[in-house]
C-alpha cells in the first residue's frame, strides 16, 4: 500500500466486524512497528497488553470500559492497552552503552570515557524527572502511530480511546502501579467504508502552525493543498452523501441502543 493510501485513510474506524477475529500475526506486525519507533535515549518504555476478546478472561474484558463510545470496546475483536513502564528509565545507562557500541552515539577517540564521565551522570541526575509525564508520552505516541499505520497497511481499522478506569484496568491486567496507561486502542476489520465518512473537520492551518515566532502563521500554499488532494492524502470533507444511511445500517447490524455513543 502506498503512503498516500495509508495517510489518506488513516482515520478512526469506530465500527468493526465483531464476528471476524484478527490474526495474531497481524497484531505482531503492529507491535514490531511500535518496537522500532524512536524513543529518547533509546530507553523504550512504551509497552502494551494485547487483549483478544475471544480468549481473554472475563474480568479483564469487564475492566476495560470507557464512558464514551463504550460500544467500540465491547465489539472490538482486539483491544490494545498501551502504557509506559516507568521503571525502564532506570536502565538508561545500559541503553546508552548499547547505542555507543552500535555506532549510534559518540564519535572519535575517548567517546567511551565521555559517555561514562559526562553523559551518563547527566542522565542519572534527571531519571526521576524523566519518569514524569512528558517526553515518554510523546515517544509512546510515535510508537502507537507506527502501529496504527501497520494496522491500516494490513486492512485493519483502529480507534484510540481513553478511560477514567485506569486503576481498574491496571489491576485486572496485573500491571504494577509503575505502569502509566496511555490509551486503549481497538483493532478489527472495518464494518464501515474505509473512507469512514470523509476527511474529518480540523482546525484552520494558520491557527495551528507558526513560522519563526508565535502568532506568525506558517504560510499555506494552495498549490501544495491541491497536490495533496490530488494524491488523496487530503480527502473529500465529511460527511459523504451516504454516511447517514451507512450509520443507520451499522447501528442495526451491531444492535447499538439509543444514540450509539455509549
Amino acid at each position: 500500500m502506498q503512503l498516500r493510501e495509508v495517510m489518506g485513510r488513516r482515520r478512526s474506524i469506530r465500527f468493526m466486524r465483531p464476528y471476524k477475529m484478527v490474526e495474531p500475526e497481524k497484531i505482531q506486525r503492529m507491535l514490531e512497528a511500535a518496537r522500532i519507533a524512536s524513543h529518547w535515549g533509546n530507553v523504550g518504555s512504551t509497552r502494551a497488553v494485547v487483549v483478544f476478546r475471544d480468549t481473554a478472561p472475563k474480568e479483564a474484558l469487564d475492566a476495560i470500559t470507557a464512558p464514551i463510545a463504550g460500544f467500540q470496546i465491547r465489539n472490538a475483536p482486539v483491544i490494545i492497552v498501551w502504557y509506559l513502564d516507568t521503571t525502564i528509565v532506570d536502565r538508561q545507562s545500559d541503553r546508552l552503552r548499547e547505542l555507543l557500541k552500535a555506532g549510534a552515539l559518540g564519535v572519535g577517540e575517548g567517546k567511551e570515557e565521555a559517555l561514562e564521565k559526562q553523559l551518563i551522570p547527566i542522565f542519572n541526575g534527571i531519571l526521576d524527572k524523566m519518569k514524569e509525564p512528558g517526553l515518554g508520552e510523546v515517544d509512546g505516541g510515535q510508537a502507537i502511530a507506527q502501529a496504527t499505520l501497520m494496522a491500516f497497511e494490513q486492512g485493519l481499522g483502529t480507534c484510540c480511546l481513553s478511560s477514567p478506569n485506569v486503576d481498574r484496568i491496571r489491576a485486572a491486567l496485573g500491571m504494577p502501579e509503575t505502569c502509566r496507561i496511555l490509551l486503549i486502542q481497538t483493532v478489527g476489520y472495518p464494518l464501515e467504508d474505509p473512507e469512514a465518512g470523509g476527511q474529518r473537520p480540523r482546525q484552520p492551518f494558520g491557527e495551528m502552525f507558526h513560522m519563526n515566532r508565535y502568532g506568525n502563521p506558517f504560510p499555506r500554499s494552495e498549490q501544495v493543498v491541491a497536490e495533496l488532494e490530488a494524491d488523496r492524502m487530503i480527502q473529500t470533507p465529511a460527511p459523504h452523501p451516504h454516511r447517514e444511511a451507512e450509520l443507520a445500517f451499522m447501528k442495526d447490524a451491531l444492535g447499538i441502543k439509543g444514540h450509539g455513543l455509549l
